[in-house]
């Protein structure tokens, strides 16, 4: 599957893609809202960051007690709860004089749903396409979050000066429902992928399991720990530039977009493995100029340029498919999810915390200079690890497991580790 006309043409795919996008779209007003609220009643950019990027923090609990639910539940039932679930959450924080602190629980409570809905929709995009389109309909997808980040900043942007901080939490929210919708009208009901009950012995022993293997762990900490510094920078835009932190971010989506769509539509295979580490460089690179304090449309360029980078993840997320066996797909691709936003709210803790002590600009320097040397350090590795795991093949069968693929109640049977 090579083409856009292929891929839209494929059953379910686009109530999918539109349910994504509306969810997207929701999450990136709400948090822009969100954001300005906190900053408008504390003036701490560490508080301001972990409003917008908070929610991520909780994926690691998520990720820990809920997501062997990802195989376990059927898909179509799994997102239009979790759509609801946001709806209500989103809604709730906008009431007049709720305490700082039950904004931030609702946050967290609605990070933890969401650590679930990262290995759902992406185990139920398996599914869908056909082994040959999984690379495209990724890409898709990051271009649509690159798409919907850049209007949901810019209506964001719009409500906020219209309808307030609140109006467009509850804006928000609507968007929620309608991707509630979509999902509950749009899919095919499914049986879940895995039996067995959810539980949280069963997800720590899958979990347990896909870390066990050398080549998958490098994969998880290139996908976790170079984006989510970066994304520590980017939690920094409303403080580094009050009256402009919606440009910053709509050029930063803009940028995601474009390489994306590089990545996904126009690079050939044999070149994708070549690119991840400097793809991750220049993620962080760019932001190292905005030290320099430069005119806005500068910082623009900055932003842009280095968002170009976020497609890295493209190239990772092949690789950790072809690393898993099918039945533990969801699960696997949902802890990927997990633990980029989970580092990505650790980014955002950290990047205002130096900022608290510094200037934003300087934190962000910070920050650009850590996930530059966590891309060096795992350069080699991830080299090594490809050799030892067995090269990424153009489809998406995985390599060969050592013992049984069968799914049991309690998860999948672990494989000795790869030595």
């Amino acid at each position: 599957m090579r083409t856009y006309r292929e891929l839209f043409g494929t059953p379910e795919f686009t109530p999918f893609f539109l349910t994504a996008s509306a969810q997207v779209a929701a999450t990136t007003a709400s948090g822009l809202a969100l954001g300005t609220l906190v900053y408008a009643a504390t003036g701490s950019p560490l508080l301001s960051a972990l409003s917008m990027f908070g929610a991520s923090l909780a994926q690691v609990v998520g990720a820990a007690v809920l997501l062997s639910a990802a195989d376990r539940m059927p898909p179509r039932f799994a997102l239009t709860a979790l759509a609801l679930v946001a709806a209500l959450g989103t809604a709730a924080q906008a009431l007049p004089g709720l305490p700082l602190w039950v904004i931030f629980a609702i946050l967290l409570a609605l990070g933890m749903a969401g650590s679930l809905g990262g290995g759902v929709r992406l185990g139920l995009l398996d599914e869908i396409l056909p082994e040959s389109g999984y690379v495209l309909g990724r890409s898709v997808l990051n271009i649509s979050t690159g798409a919907m980040q850049i209007c949901g900043f810019a209506l964001g942007g719009v409500l906020l000066s219209v309808l307030s901080a609140r109006g467009t939490l509850v804006a928000a929210a609507g968007l929620y429902l309608v991707a509630a919708g979509l999902a509950r009208f749009g899919l095919s009901r499914r049986p879940a992928r895995a039996e067995g009950r959810p539980s949280v012995a069963a997800t720590w022993r899958a979990n347990a399991w896909l870390w066990s293997s050398p080549p998958r762990r490098y994969v998880y900490l290139a996908l976790w720990v170079p984006n989510g510094l970066i994304v520590g920078c980017e939690s920094l835009f409303v403080p580094y530039a009050p009256g402009h932190a919606g440009l910053l971010f709509a050029f930063a989506a803009f940028g995601m977009l474009v390489g994306d769509a590089a990545i996904g539509r126009l690079v050939p295979h044999r070149w994708r493995a070549r690119l991840g580490s400097p793809l991750r460089l220049l993620l962080a690179v760019p932001y190292l100029l905005l030290l320099l304090d430069p005119p806005l449309p500068v910082a623009l360029a900055v932003v842009t340029l280095a968002s170009a980078g976020y497609s890295a993840s493209l190239l990772l997320q092949e690789r950790l498919v072809a690393l898993t066996p099918p039945h533990a797909r969801g699960q696997a691709l949902g802890l990927g999810s997990s633990g980029v936003l989970t580092m990505q709210g650790v980014g955002a803790a950290l990047a205002g915390a130096v900022a608290q002590h510094t200037t934003p600009a300087t934190a962000m320097a910070v920050m650009a200079v850590a996930s530059v040397a966590v891309t060096v350090f795992l350069a080699p590795r991830l080299r090594d690890s490809l050799r030892e795991g067995g090269a990424v093949r153009s489809g998406r069968k995985p390599p060969p497991p050592i013992g049984s693929e069968t799914s049991a109640p309690g998860g999948p049977v672990p494989e000795p580790p790869r030595r």
